[in-house]
């Protein structure tokens, strides 16, 4: 979002909260503060537990609420919990919830309509058979009214609501035609016909009826035919209440009590397999996308394995070996695959994921499995199988700066209205940001935080792709989905480099982007005075006309005369400089840019006509520029030129003006200066002094001025600028190094370094000198070559020392104070110097009279 469109938001916000205009903290404050803080594509990862516990106490309906956090949860909400998180906070900030009530009642009596709920409402009617006075009549009669306008707004509001949200999630997408058999054949299923509530057949013989072995050899028959999505005799699916409802069963009710209740814990494997057939027959369709037809092969070959354990258990049966409890123990592994399976359909069903946002949620439950291995490896293994389409497309994206995207899955999103040729006609054309946009709900949440590169590298391929370049990235490799997402953040950071230098070696190198901009800062800043005065010279009749009685071709001979006669000759980019007639005066082109895209916009379409310019007023330049350059330099940033020179010309003319008349008055002055003393009275000759002391003052002020824009406003910034453009690689070393944090940790850095540094020399020499071991003596050596530690290790003896001497007198003078000596003052008192060579000497003669 452009700053001027955050503007905007902000100030209509604090209308809204009836904020004062004229109060010390205006728009622009929290303008700034939201740019620095915002974060568009990094969704933040928060408990909302203990927020929905404070919301929960605060409501007056925290049942509904519960309810109502949990239906969105159950559908995959991407940002309930940080929504959830804020709305905790505004219930512990008195101060906005009574400007939001205050809001809230004024729209409301604005509107007719009442805050009251509708319980305290019907509460206040009278009992029945009660009499009521006119005037009380009245009073419910409008409080009535009231609430049937609120509860009439509110619906009207909310099916509004519902149809714009499912309008935005109507994709373009082109969907494949479905063959017509598809739609005839609808049991052509590996789920469950859809039953009733009866069995078919009237002849079966209850259950309860045959002896208790019988049953169980009946019931296994139904329950490894259920296992496959078909009906048994005594075990009957129930017809399914809604699309995403779990199956359910019905089982013989005179089966023997026990062995029922073991039945009925093998359901749930019926009904997940269910749900898992279910979900990978109707993902399996074009217009759920790639990710969820790869998730639904993943899920069918484990489905294929599933039935070769179904296969196996029926040859089990057939055998004579499978007993009920034999069979519970045998399907223990495969229950637990499936809930996982089930588990995920729902999320991803209730949700309406698809694409990236699928992706989000199988991470999630991969990540949540820590602790269960075989749980989290098949998780694992579904996540990286719906990765393999989404990277291939952000593969092809980050390398080539193609997207290929036929079911608008991918984070993002191609607009092909906006063309590149509106560059250099629309002011505010938003080709750069609008062309290719990141589509906040397909980013998966494991690349959330790499978002805005894998986005920037592909625009940045795709300009080169369009200057009839082919871009291959040297060290492409095949990106695979693991939970140290690491792995691939380096493999993106990579291309974005590459992405990045291409494009840069293209604008610098081949397309001289800073030779253009030099060119637009000679015209359009006024950096060519000689240029500029020839032009102005020539120009001066026609810029005195009405524009309707000037030619622009004149104009453009003479600028082209100009450009020739003068040191921009030397410009290799002077001919795509063009002269420039607009219809309104630099005040009008100003608000007409201040208000795009706001309320006041019609407000200041001023038509041409009521504008009666002159030349001068209407005059600009103008400059053409090509594709690739015209993404910098496009007719946005050419206006804001153009306003700057209109401006500094206007300026200019007035300069030129002063001086003129000033240098005639002069002329005047001393010519026929005695004749005109002669002339006027000396009260008339005041006059005419004080208009020439103003005049004076006047031509003072605008060079001035001219000089403090010219010189101390606009050389200054570009001389920043151009610093800024000629350090582009190496800016974040630039600013790591001149930054005080960098000085402050380095100083950190040395000092920890220095006093471990000493505190090894000290433990060295201490185990030297008492062990004896000779070869030791080397590193103090090595490490003190050039005796720089041995002043630092003295000063640290000699306070020591004095401690020690201290301590030991207080001692003696019976202070109860005591002070932790060190071995390395207290074994050898009489040598507070450090010295290496006098250390291995001493060493040696203690072992020598030790031998």
């Amino acid at each position: 979002m452009s700053e001027f469109k955050l503007h905007h938001h902000v100030s209509e916000l604090m209308n809204l909260l009836g904020v004062r205009s004229t109060d010390t903290v205006g728009a622009e404050v929290y303008t700034e503060m939201l740019q620095k803080n915002t974060t568009p594509y990094i969704t933040t990862q928060v408990s909302a537990h203990q927020a929905k516990r404070k919301i929960a106490e605060s409501s007056t309906t925290p049942i509904e609420f519960l309810a109502k956090y949990d239906e969105l949860k159950g559908k995959n909400m991407r940002d309930l919990d940080p929504l959830v998180l804020l709305l905790s906070q505004l219930t512990e900030e008195e101060q906005t919830k009574k400007i939001l009530e205050k809001q809230a009642k004024t729209k409301a009596d604005e509107a007719g309509m009442t805050l009251l709920q509708h319980g305290k409402i019907f509460s206040q009617l009278p009992a029945p058979g009660a009499k009521i006075t006119n005037q009380e009549f009245t009073e419910l009669k409008d409080m009535l009214l009231k609430e049937s306008k609120s509860v009439a707004g509110t619906t009207s509001t909310e099916i509004l609501r519902k149809a714009l949200r499912e309008k935005q999630m109507k994709r373009n997408v082109n969907i494949p035609p479905q063959p017509e058999w598809l739609f005839q054949r609808p049991s052509l299923t590996l789920d469950f016909i859809v039953g009733v509530d009866e069995p078919i057949d009237q002849n079966i013989v209850p259950l309860g009826s045959l002896p208790l072995p019988m049953q169980e050899q009946a019931i296994i028959e139904d329950l490894l035919k259920c296992m496959e999505g078909i009906e048994g005799k005594y075990i009957l699916a129930r017809a399914l209440t809604e699309r995403y409802a779990p199956k359910e069963f019905m089982i013989d009710e005179s089966l023997d009590p026990s062995v029922q209740e073991l039945v009925r814990r093998f359901l749930p494997l019926c009904s997940n397999y269910s749900t898992v057939v279910r979900f990978i027959e109707e993902k399996s369709a074009f217009e759920y996308g790639l990710v969820n037809h790869a998730l639904s092969a993943s899920m069918r070959t484990l489905i294929k394995d599933y039935m070769v354990l179904v296969a196996q258990l029926e040859q089990q049966y057939r055998n004579g070996n499978l007993t009920l409890q034999k069979f519970w123990f045998y399907i223990q592994p495969t229950m637990r695959t499936l809930d996982i399976l089930a588990s995920i359909a729902n999320s991803i069903n209730r949700g309406e994921c698809i694409g990236g946002a699928v992706l989000s949620l199988l991470h999630e439950k991969t990540s949540g499995l820590i602790g269960d291995a075989k749980c989290q490896e098949l998780c694992l293994f579904l996540t990286q199988s719906a990765c393999v389409p989404y990277f291939e497309i952000l593969e092809k994206w980050i390398y080539k700066g193609i997207i290929k995207d036929p079911y608008s899955e991918f984070l993002v999103e191609e607009n092909e209205t906006i063309q590149k040729e509106k560059l250099q006609e629309d002011y505010n054309d938003a080709y750069w940001d609008q062309h290719y946009t990141i589509c906040r709900e397909r980013i998966p949440v494991f690349l959330e935080q790499v978002a805005d590169k894998i986005l920037n590298t592909g625009k940045y391929l795709n300009v080169i792709r369009l200057c009839g370049r082919d871009p291959k990235f040297p060290y492409a490799v095949e990106m695979v989905y693991t939970l140290k997402e690491r792995k691939y953040y380096e493999q993106i950071e990579k291309a974005y480099s590459y992405a990045s230098k291409l494009l840069l070696d293209l604008l610098m190198k081949e397309k001289e982007l800073n030779s253009r901009i030099k060119s637009i800062k000679h015209y359009f800043l006024l950096d060519k005075g000689d240029f500029l005065v020839q032009f102005m010279d020539m120009t001066e009749e026609e810029m005195k006309q009405d524009i309707d009685n000037i030619m622009p071709s004149r104009l453009e001979s003479l600028l082209e005369l100009a450009l020739r006669t003068s040191t921009a000759n030397v410009d290799p980019f002077k001919d795509d400089l063009k002269v420039e007639l607009l219809p309104y005066d630099l005040i009008t082109q100003l608000f007409q840019i201040l208000t795009i895209d706001t309320k006041q916009e019609k407000d200041y379409r001023v038509d041409p006509t009521d504008l009666h310019l002159s030349g001068l007023e209407a005059f600009s330049f103008d400059y053409v520029v090509k594709w690739p350059v015209s993404l910098v330099l496009n007719r946005k940033a050419l206006t804001r030129y153009q306003m700057l020179f209109r401006h500094l010309f206007y300026c200019k003319h007035v300069e030129r003006q002063l001086c003129r008349n000033l240098h005639y008055q002069l002329l005047k002055h001393v010519w026929i200066g005695n004749k005109a003393a002669k002339m006027y009275s000396l009260h008339s000759c005041k006059w005419y002094s004080a208009a020439f002391a103003l005049r004076q003052k006047m031509l003072n002020f605008v060079q001035n001025f001219e000089y403090y824009m010219l010189f101390e406003v606009i050389e200054y910034n570009w001389h920043v600028f151009q610093s800024n453009m000629d350090s582009i690689v190496a800016e974040n070393v630039d600013l790591l190094v001149a930054s005080e944090n960098f000085e402050r940790t380095i100083a950190n850095f040395d000092q920890n370094f220095t006093r471990l540094l000493l505190e090894l020399l000290e433990k060295i020499m201490d185990y030297s000198c008492n062990s004896g071991e000779p070869k030791l003596h080397n590193i103090l050596y090595r490490l003190d070559f050039n005796g720089f530690y041995t002043e630092r290790l003295e000063a640290i003896s000699a306070e020591r020392a004095t401690m020690d001497a201290s301590s030991t007198h207080s001692s003696d003078t019976g202070s109860t104070g005591s002070w932790p000596t060190s071995s390395f003052t207290s074994s050898r008192p009489d040598s507070a110097r450090y010295v290496p060579g006098l250390m291995k000497s001493r060493s040696s003669s203690s072992n020598n009279s030790t031998s």
